[in-house]
């Protein structure tokens, strides 16, 4: 069997993921390890013969299309979290990946650890493939027929990875029992912009008094975070666009979280049971896929669908994920768009969005391509450190910096830079197997080696340590300092570990989509910075 994975490295991959992957969805104490399983049966099966791994290539294209597929998504909430409230937790995150950088050098010292095995064990302890791959990519520059110094930073990852996601989770529950946190009462007086997925509910609302000012400017002036849809008056249905004034007497139905409906009754009147949502001889909605080049990167503002077809987009899908139609939402390709016209103009508002399927399902490939060859060509670039010592962000800071930018610009002229979100999904999951197969065959051999000398333990034990220091950290300073939600701060630690298994820990602990806030506002710029700070601790001790 040895015999022949060494003569077939196509089957090589496919064993080392086939067995992985099933492996990780193995759930102990409510974790697992996710598609990070793939890494250690690449290390299991590399172990078994010095000459049994996978070709370079195969986990430099796996990293590149990872990485380049997380920057797309990520674009837009990354240039986002620079603002006030942003700010603060990702200063936070900051601080924390320096007490990381800092513990990672004691340890070093106090072990007296191969410079290279200290580098693993920073990536590892703070669980960050991408900064792995940095440090590959710096130590293929300095050293690139260096067997030994290639394969130590996989092998300290490797060691430190599994306590670096459960040292996070220790570190959650024992200070949640420790403040008796109340998640539920958080939720209910926590107000936080973009709280991912908290379910929308349609309402009919009987006006009672009558608005002097528009619907858009009411909706400005009083905060509301709804999107109103048909209006009946006298008996007739309309759109209700941002320039309709209500009067008495008016029907109008409106979308939104149950709190806002809750706010907007209140202001305008009172709850009917008119079902005027069924009446659709008229007025009626159709769910269309944004497949049309020309719309995709667009704010819906430009689109114009009021002007143009006398037509309101009410919800907005994305992934798994209904959220309302804004005017500054930025279509991306793969949306679905819930809208509402009248019956003769839902063919003409479908063209004019594309409503293909098959077209979200395949890729602009000259986009793409131009995309990817930017951030390699910007990896390459060497960036000048003090003390004469070149950084290049190589193959994973690269292609992530490039994406992180055409994400959020989503288009330019004619080109649209994002993907459909099952091709980002897809391509970004191909990628990661990849990458973590290549990287485990390659070191498989090195890694038992460490182990039988009797260094393990202590990596093992040092990564344990520096997990749960910088989580504890970050979680009092956060909490009982900054004054974040412990709900938001969950969600937080897991986007500075750029761990979902941390993530999912925290909705499951919270119940609420609280934790989704603080891992979208940070994870960009942990990640980025990660790629960064593995390259720096590299070049300061070797």
């Amino acid at each position: 069997m040895i015999e022949l994975l060494l003569h077939n490295p196509l089957l090589l991959l496919f064993v080392v993921v086939g067995i992985g992957y099933p492996l990780g969805r193995i759930r102990v104490a409510g974790s697992s390890l996710g598609v990070a399983a793939v890494l250690f049966v690449g290390i299991g099966i590399g172990a078994l013969h010095p000459d049994l791994k996978l070709p370079e290539i195969i986990y430099l294209l796996g990293l590149v299309l990872f990485v380049y597929t997380i920057g797309l998504s990520s674009g837009p909430s990354f240039f986002r979290s620079f603002g006030p409230r942003g700010m603060k937790s990702n200063l936070l995150v900051l601080g924390m990946l320096a007490l990381g950088l800092g513990l990672t050098l004691a340890a070093q010292r106090l072990l007296g650890l191969r410079p290279t095995l200290a580098g693993g064990l920073f990536a590892g302890s703070l669980t960050n493939t991408p900064a792995l791959a940095a440090e590959l990519e710096f130590l293929k520059l300095r050293a690139p027929h260096d067997t030994q110094a290639l394969a130590d930073p996989v092998v300290g990852y490797s060691i430190s990875y599994p306590l670096g996601v459960i040292g996070v989770l220790l570190a959650i529950g024992f200070t949640q029992r420790l403040w008796k946190v109340d998640y539920r009462a958080e939720a209910e007086r926590t107000r936080e912009p973009g709280a991912a997925n908290q379910p929308l509910e349609t309402r009919v609302v009987k006006v009672l008094r009558a608005t002097e000012e528009p619907v858009g400017v009411l909706m400005q002036r009083l905060g509301w975070d709804v999107v109103f849809g048909r209006h009946q008056r006298g008996g007739q249905l309309h759109i209700a666009d941002l320039s309709t004034r209500l009067q008495p007497g008016d029907l109008v139905t409106v979308v939104g979280p149950a709190q806002e409906l809750d706010e907007v009754t209140a202001g305008l009147g009172e709850v009917s049971q008119e079902p005027l949502a069924h009446d659709r001889s008229v007025l009626d909605y159709r769910r269309i896929f944004v497949s049309n080049p020309e719309v995709v990167g667009r704010r819906l503002a430009e689109l114009d669908l009021p002007g143009r077809f006398g037509a309101v987009a009410t919800r907005l899908r994305r992934g798994d994920v209904d959220m309302l139609a804004q005017e500054d939402s930025v279509l991306e390709p793969g949306d679905r768009l819930r809208v509402l016209t009248r019956r003769d103009k839902l063919d003409e508002v479908s063209h004019f969005l594309g409503d293909s399927y098959r077209a979200i399902s395949e890729i602009d490939i000259l986009s793409f391509s131009l995309g990817l060859a930017l951030g390699l060509l910007l990896g390459a670039v060497p960036i000048p450190l003090p003390g004469g010592v070149d950084l290049k962000l190589g193959f994973a800071g690269g292609p992530l910096v490039v994406a992180l930018v055409l994400g959020w610009l989503g288009r330019t002229g004619r080109f649209v830079w994002g993907l459909p979100y099952s091709a980002n999904l897809t391509l970004r999951q191909v990628g990661l197997v990849m990458f973590l197969a290549g990287v485990g065959t390659r070191s498989g051999h090195a890694f038992f080696s460490t182990l039988t000398q009797g260094g393990g333990l202590s990596l093992l034990v040092a990564g344990g340590l520096i997990t749960f220091t910088v989580s504890l950290a970050t979680l009092v300073l956060g909490h009982k300092v900054l004054g974040i939600p412990m709900s938001v701060l969950t969600g937080l630690l897991g986007g500075l570990q750029t761990q979902p298994a941390v993530l999912g820990f925290a909705l499951e602990q919270t119940k609420n989509d609280l934790p989704n806030v603080g891992y979208t506002t940070v994870y960009p710029l942990a990640t980025v910075s990660k790629i960064i700070l593995a390259q720096v601790l590299l070049a300061m001790l070797l």
